[in-house]
């Protein structure tokens, strides 16, 4: 054979036979796993991380999960608005937690919040005094049953979480 024979046979190989039901068969593995592969993409959450999700935050300008955090936001601040003291110790505690969770996922480290606060400083969130604050006051109500809460202290106290999550760019 020459070598214009082989280039030639590598770029127009005439199939028979047995050659034939090889390429067939390749053909067949290669349209399941194309398959399989499609399919995989599909039901997994990675496309919708890859692609979808950084078009999201392209688009909008916000990161991925924004809305769905501002969302419990809203819950938050209709639990305030009730005037019941239990409701708005509910709505502290819940806010609080929203902002150790954040703070968690932001990689800012420690085992709690106060520890997470502990750790950071005027640049990263500019209120952290008044967020410290804000953890004291949370962990009197949790801690102390009787402990008696002010609405205008609540409503400060939510206002100063909302900041942070501001400053945070979580809402």
């Amino acid at each position: 054979m020459t070598i214009e024979q082989i280039i030639s046979f590598i770029l127009n190989p005439t199939f028979s036979g047995w050659l034939l039901v090889l390429k067939i068969l390749c053909l067949i593995f290669s349209l399941i796993f194309f398959g399989f592969i499609i399919f995989a993409l599909i039901k997994t959450s990675w496309l919708k991380r890859m692609i979808i999700w950084d078009l999201q935050e392209f688009l909008t300008y916000r990161p991925f999960g924004v809305s769905k955090i501002a969302g419990k936001w809203q819950k938050i601040k209709k639990r305030l608005e009730a005037g019941i003291e239990s409701e708005a110790k509910l709505a502290i505690i819940e806010a609080d937690s929203m902002l150790d969770g954040i703070l968690d996922r932001m990689g800012f480290g420690g085992r709690t919040l106060g520890e997470r606060l502990d750790r950071l400083t005027d640049v990263s969130l500019p209120n952290i005094e008044e967020a410290k604050k804000s953890h004291k006051i949370r962990n009197n109500i949790v801690h102390d049953p009787t402990y008696k809460l002010d609405l205008e202290e609540a409503k400060k106290v939510i206002s100063a979480y909302e900041k942070a999550l501001t400053d945070l760019q979580a809402l």
